[in-house]
Protein backbone atom coordinates (compact mmCIF):
# COMPACT_ATOMS: atom_id res chain seq x y z
CA UNK A 1 0.00 0.00 0.00
CA UNK A 2 3.01 2.54 0.97
CA UNK A 3 4.48 1.73 -2.16
CA UNK A 4 1.16 2.60 -4.37
CA UNK A 5 0.69 5.89 -2.66
CA UNK A 6 4.39 6.22 -3.30
CA UNK A 7 4.25 6.05 -7.14
CA UNK A 8 1.02 7.95 -7.15
CA UNK A 9 2.72 10.89 -5.79
CA UNK A 10 5.94 10.93 -7.53
CA UNK A 11 3.84 10.52 -10.82
CA UNK A 12 2.01 13.84 -9.98
CA UNK A 13 4.99 15.58 -8.84
CA UNK A 14 6.26 14.26 -12.52
CA UNK A 15 3.41 16.05 -14.11
CA UNK A 16 3.66 19.47 -14.46
CA UNK A 17 0.88 21.44 -16.14
CA UNK A 18 1.26 25.29 -17.30
CA UNK A 19 -0.28 27.55 -14.66
CA UNK A 20 -0.60 31.13 -14.82
CA UNK A 21 -1.28 32.29 -11.65
CA UNK A 22 -0.82 36.14 -12.08
CA UNK A 23 -3.54 38.73 -11.12
CA UNK A 24 -4.93 40.98 -14.06
CA UNK A 25 -3.29 44.27 -13.17
CA UNK A 26 0.22 42.12 -13.21
CA UNK A 27 -0.76 40.52 -16.44
CA UNK A 28 -1.97 43.43 -17.91
CA UNK A 29 1.16 45.76 -16.74
CA UNK A 30 3.43 42.40 -17.96
CA UNK A 31 1.88 41.97 -21.17
CA UNK A 32 2.76 45.40 -22.90
CA UNK A 33 6.41 44.25 -22.72
CA UNK A 34 7.88 42.21 -26.02
CA UNK A 35 9.94 39.94 -24.76
CA UNK A 36 7.83 38.37 -22.41
CA UNK A 37 10.36 37.55 -19.50
CA UNK A 38 10.01 39.30 -16.92
CA UNK A 39 6.38 38.42 -16.95
CA UNK A 40 7.41 34.93 -16.96
CA UNK A 41 9.83 35.36 -14.11
CA UNK A 42 7.10 36.86 -12.02
CA UNK A 43 4.49 34.01 -13.23
CA UNK A 44 7.86 31.38 -11.84
CA UNK A 45 7.82 33.26 -8.58
CA UNK A 46 4.20 33.26 -7.83
CA UNK A 47 4.09 29.59 -8.41
CA UNK A 48 7.01 28.90 -6.00
CA UNK A 49 5.40 31.81 -3.43
CA UNK A 50 2.17 29.13 -3.82
CA UNK A 51 3.89 25.65 -3.13
CA UNK A 52 6.01 26.63 0.04
CA UNK A 53 2.70 26.80 2.14
CA UNK A 54 1.16 23.66 0.98
CA UNK A 55 4.95 21.68 1.41
CA UNK A 56 4.72 23.05 5.02
CA UNK A 57 0.89 22.14 5.85
CA UNK A 58 1.92 18.43 4.40
CA UNK A 59 5.26 18.18 6.38
CA UNK A 60 3.50 19.15 9.60
CA UNK A 61 0.31 16.99 8.77
CA UNK A 62 3.35 14.32 8.22
CA UNK A 63 4.68 14.65 11.79
CA UNK A 64 1.44 14.89 13.43
CA UNK A 65 0.17 11.51 11.89
CA UNK A 66 3.54 10.12 12.43
CA UNK A 67 2.96 10.87 16.51
CA UNK A 68 -0.54 9.56 16.58
CA UNK A 69 0.23 6.76 15.23
CA UNK A 70 3.46 6.01 17.46
CA UNK A 71 1.00 6.35 20.73
CA UNK A 72 -0.98 3.26 21.47
CA UNK A 73 -4.07 3.36 24.25
CA UNK A 74 -2.96 1.75 27.13
CA UNK A 75 -4.94 -1.20 27.63
CA UNK A 76 -5.83 -2.73 31.39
Amino acid sequence: MKTKIFYITILLFLIALPTEAQCSMCRAVLESEEGQETAKGINDGIVYLMIIPYVLIGVVGYFIFRNKKKIKPVEN
